[in-house]
């Protein structure tokens, strides 16, 4: 199984950024997949997660409001879409899958988010 992060970048307070999971090795459908992300000197937190079929989306307190997710099965894809960003974004978010009926989660690398004031 392999997860491949992209879409961190360098932006302004208030811009947006669209963050991608592209998963391979692994069937998309029946999974649960999601974001983490580790702020510098703080402890990687739960951000938000999906179930395959959309119908149950976990939002962790730091991601209500301005960010969503979304998965394109076609695509084994999974985004996080980020709006009004805030220099308390800056992180790295990693993108994880795990089974709906249990076993290994997989971890991507991460992807670098840096919000300037």
């Amino acid at each position: 199984v392999q997860l491949v992060e992209s879409g961190g970048a360098l932006v302004q307070a208030g811009g947006s950024l669209r963050l991608s999971c592209a998963a391979s090795g692994m069937t998309f459908s029946g999974t649960v997949m999601g974001w983490y992300r580790q702020a510098p000197g703080k402890q990687r937190e739960f951000f938000i997660s999906t179930t395959s079929d959309g119908r149950r989306v976990n939002v962790g307190e730091s991601a209500k409001g301005r960010f969503s997710i979304f998965r394109d099965d076609a695509k084994n894809t999974m985004y996080l879409q980020m709006n009004s960003l805030k220099p308390d974004d800056t992180a790295v978010y990693y993108c994880y899958a795990e089974s709906v009926v249990g076993g290994p989660r997989y971890w991507g690398q991460g992807t670098q988010v840096t919000v300037s004031s």
